[in-house]
């Protein structure tokens, strides 16, 4: 008997011997191939990076995962002991592996083959991080194996706080969500530390199957999973049974998280990301959680962008109906072809489905499966008849009126841009590239390179200003035949409208927009000092040295353009476009920070004195203060009595100019008030004539308008700033002379305060005359 049990005993032992080599054996040969965990201690998720309005308000953000890292100690114990008891209950106590949890999971799966349910599984949170972070998704003897030798590692070098703090920050919660944090936010719009137990197991019900117990697409399963949890949680004795009762009979109420105007500040913010990628890389962008503050004004946007939309829609009725998007015989599936006809919320339009023509309206089914008419007149625009224009199974635009009724709508032919900025700073406010992000993201208003035609032309006038001419210089007004170079034809500039007005004052030449008096003022400055201008200024950046430079011919952008004008209104300083304020790093330190300017005398201010900060700029100056002033008085004229007309009912101080290229192709209005630059661009994307009569007045002019009504109150738009060094005489605006007393025009002209103002030295006297300008006073 001895003997055997001796036998039996040197089997075993043997046996585990054995078993103990070949199990150390597989741990030494899985251990030699395990990534490194170390990099654990001071690994940060990738988080996005946020983007803020002026206001302060959340714009956008830029992320591969939609997370938001909290440390463990803001991370709320309600949040922790729902995850503990959803996915680890013995999590503080196991080191790494638990062997209570592996062993049940074994027996419970004996009985789930047999049965044919799905298998259980017996990770703890610490395996799930190694999974998570160091190993794949594959379904393996050979990674549960790495997992589990991983886990123990992980659980010496980390304490369980941080194992924690990592799992809950990396983990996916559905909807995009990455962490408990991002999570929180797109179920409940609410911080972590805000949840109650019901919406804390409901999260902690996810990680099992983020797409399955997604409460956004099934909020029954959803329910049930969150009810396990709290039953967990009482088991635990994490709640009472009263709380448990209270909380299992709780329906799951959602509250999705809203962006603001993320829509309608598209193209605005993709600038932004590709500036902010280009400087700093796509990672840090995209994974380090920078905050990145611009001059977006929320409320400047939604009125910019309505009256740019405004603006195209209008232009585009002019030109007709064009026809459907598209045409369907079967009038079951049709909105499974129409997903990339969609376009942004903001522009409250739907598309539809022509069901049912009558002589006086038609019937159609929208996307959104409501059924609704067109009346006759919601085409009047057209100008035919409904059988004329549609057919049973057209698809189209339609934008609700009221109730059940629509009207029809298209996409412009045309498009545009449209840039706001604060001309003391070059702070951007607003700006947008175009009627539809969804269906074009090429930027009109910083990508477009196109002709600022008559729109260049106060840049000729300022530099006149510099150069001896007064607002009340005469300039000839007639037809001029220049030569371009060799085997060139013959140059023959015209004004619009073929007619010539004879002598006639700078001030009238700018508001009229004459060509041929530009011209002409070009000539006697030279194309040296006009191209180096135009260089100092940032319109253009390396211009052809000819003539026609002087009415628009070479190609800018809006922004560049509306930029330039800023100078009128801040005294002449050069600003250059800002969309980007700082750009802090997620820890807050500054790593980028556009505010150049410095508070002079600021740690000598106090409530107790009456100083006032100064702040000091280093804005280049191109041109003088006065010059500035003048031009700001002749672009008013231009809004009073010339091509800027249609603005006077406003009565608003306002000052600009129309641009309109040759055949019409491209047109502007770029005009300020006294805080306000405002730049307008209407034109196609490939070239092509807008009309016969479309010029800037008719097509840029009233998206400006637009703007101004609704966004320039008229305190907001007070008398412009008179320059130090200006004189101000009344004079008669067509010969440029002191007015007489019985004169019944006149104006109150803006002259530079200089000894012997009225006199021209006989040099400049003599370059006049060669040139055809006649005089000046």
């Amino acid at each position: 008997m001895y003997q055997i049990i001796k036998k039996i005993f040197i089997l075993v032992l043997s046996f585990s011997l054995l078993s103990a080599f070949f199990i150390l054996a597989i741990l030494w040969a899985f251990s030699n191939n395990l990534p490194d965990y170390k990099f654990l201690k001071n690994y940060k998720p990738a988080v996005s990076s946020k983007v803020y309005s002026g206001n302060g308000e959340l714009v956008n953000d830029f992320s591969t995962e939609k997370r938001i890292f909290v440390p463990y100690n803001a991370i709320s114990e309600k949040v922790i002991k729902s995850f503990l008891s959803a996915e680890d209950k013995n999590f503080y106590s196991h080191p790494g592996v638990d062997a209570k949890g592996v062993l049940r999971a074994v027996i419970n799966n004996i009985s789930n083959i047999v049965s044919s349910k799905r298998l259980e599984g017996a990770s703890t949170i610490t395996q799930q991080v190694a999974k998570n972070f160091l190993l794949t998704n594959e379904v393996s003897l050979n990674r549960k194996i790495k997992e589990a030798i991983l886990a123990f590692r992980i659980e010496r070098a980390l304490s369980k706080e941080r194992i924690l703090e990592l799992y809950l920050n990396q983990i996916y919660l559905g909807g995009g969500a990455y962490g408990v944090a991002s999570a929180s936010l797109e179920y409940f719009d609410k911080s972590i530390s805000e949840l109650n137990y019901d919406e804390a197991a409901l999260l902690a019900a996810l990680p099992k199957a983020p797409s399955r117990y997604n409460p956004y697409k099934d909020i029954g399963l959803a329910k049930f999973r969150r009810d396990l949890v709290l039953k967990n949680l009482y088991e635990n004795n994490y709640i009472k049974k009263i709380e448990y009762e209270k909380f299992i009979n709780k329906k799951i109420i959602l509250k999705k998280r809203k962006k603001n105007l993320a829509e309608d500040t598209s193209y605005y913010v993709e600038d932004i990301r590709k500036d902010v990628v280009n400087q700093l890389g796509f990672d840090k962008v995209y994974k380090e959680g920078l905050n990145i503050s611009t001059p977006i004004n929320l409320s400047l946007q939604k009125i910019a962008i309505k009256s740019l939309r405004k603006g195209l829609i209008s232009y585009d009725k002019r030109k007709g109906w064009r026809g459907p998007l598209l045409k369907k015989k079967n009038l079951k599936n049709w909105k499974d072809q129409i997903g990339k006809l969609k376009l942004e919320k903001s522009i409250n339009w739907n598309l539809a489905i022509v069901k049912k023509i009558d002589k006086f309206s038609i019937e159609i089914e929208t996307e959104n499966e409501s059924n609704g008419i067109i009346q006759y007149e919601n085409i009047s625009w057209i100008k035919k008849e409904f059988k004329d224009i549609l057919e049973v199974g057209d698809v189209i635009y339609v934008e609700k009126i009221n109730n059940n009724v629509f009207a029809l709508r298209q996409l412009p032919i045309v498009n545009g841009g449209i840039v706001v900025m604060d001309p003391f700073t070059g702070r951007v406010l607003a700006l947008s590239g175009g009627f539809s992000f969804r269906k074009s993201e090429f930027n009109r208003a910083t990508q477009a390179l196109r002709q600022p035609g008559s729109a260049f032309k106060p840049f000729i006038y300022a530099l006149a200003l510099e150069n001896g001419y007064t607002p009340s210089t005469l300039i000839l007004d007639a037809p001029l035949v220049l030569e371009q170079g060799t085997d060139l034809k013959m140059w023959k500039p015209e004004n619009y409208g073929k007619k010539f007005y004879g002598p006639s004052t700078l001030r009238m030449g700018l508001e009229k927009s004459r060509n041929l008096m530009t011209v002409r003022i070009a000539q006697n400055l030279g194309l040296k000092k006009i191209v180096n201008f135009s260089k100092q200024l940032g319109i253009y950046e390396n211009p052809s040295e000819l003539l026609s430079i002087s009415l628009g011919s070479a190609e800018t952008t809006l922004l560049k353009l509306t930029s330039a004008y800023s100078s009128f209104v801040n005294g002449g300083k050069l600003v250059k476009p800002i969309m980007i304020d700082r750009i802090q790093d997620s820890e807050g330190n500054t790593i980028f920070n556009n505010e150049k300017r410095k508070c002079i005398n600021c740690d000598q201010i106090s409530f107790l004195n009456k100083n006032y900060p100064e702040i000091e700029d280093k804005f280049p100056q191109i041109f003088s203060a006065q010059t500035a002033y003048q031009m700001t008085s002749i672009l008013e004229g231009t809004v009073q009595n010339g091509t800027g007309k249609n603005l006077k009912n406003l009565n608003l101080d306002l000052a600009g100019k129309t641009g309109t290229t040759n055949s019409n192709t491209d047109t502007w209005f770029i005009g300020f008030t006294s805080k306000l630059a405002i730049g307008v661009y209407v034109g196609s994307d490939n070239p092509m004539s807008l009309g016969k009569y479309e010029t800037g007045a008719k097509t840029a002019l009233p998206i400006f308008k637009n703007f101004i009504k609704d966004a320039v109150k008229k305190e907001d738009a007070r008398p412009f700033k008179v320059a130090d060094g200006i004189l101000l005489r009344v004079i008669d605006p067509i010969t440029g002379e002191k007015a007489l007393t019985d004169s019944n025009s006149t104006i109150i002209e803006a002259y530079k305060n200089v000894k012997n103002n009225n006199i021209l030295n006989q040099d400049i006297s003599n370059r006049l005359k060669n040139n055809n300008i006649l005089k000046f006073y």
